[in-house]
């Protein structure tokens, strides 16, 4: 659980999904991703291509700043997806975006 009470498939159904391409600005996308884990706790980044996954990385880095002073890090989950752009088939790299607490993750260097 994550903290909503829902589970598995429901929770992916609840999270917003960002779609990043190669010329979206990593800063605006950094804040649009803490806004929505900050209100959410979770965000779906969508992704096609290599330049679009270097932004999306790049942003991801610059929300861990962000949400930092608020003793939160964020973890980086990425996995495939098929999907349907102009009527043809492609395959996506999804990121979820989920919060930890900075103090999960001194325990976890630990062990």
């Amino acid at each position: 659980m994550r903290g909503n009470g829902l589970t598995g498939v429901e929770v992916l159904a609840a999270v917003e999904v960002l779609k990043v391409s190669s010329r979206s600005n990593p800063n605006s996308v950094a804040g649009a991703m803490a806004g929505v884990v900050r209100q959410r706790g979770a965000v779906e980044v969508q992704v096609v291509g290599a330049g679009a996954l270097n932004q999306a990385i790049k942003a991801v880095a610059i929300a861990r700043g962000f949400m930092a002073p608020a003793g939160l890090d964020l973890t980086c989950v990425p996995t495939f997806a098929d999907i349907e752009i102009d009527g043809e088939g492609r395959t996506a790299i999804r990121l979820l975006i989920e919060t930890r607490t900075l103090e999960a993750r001194s325990a976890a260097a630990v062990v």
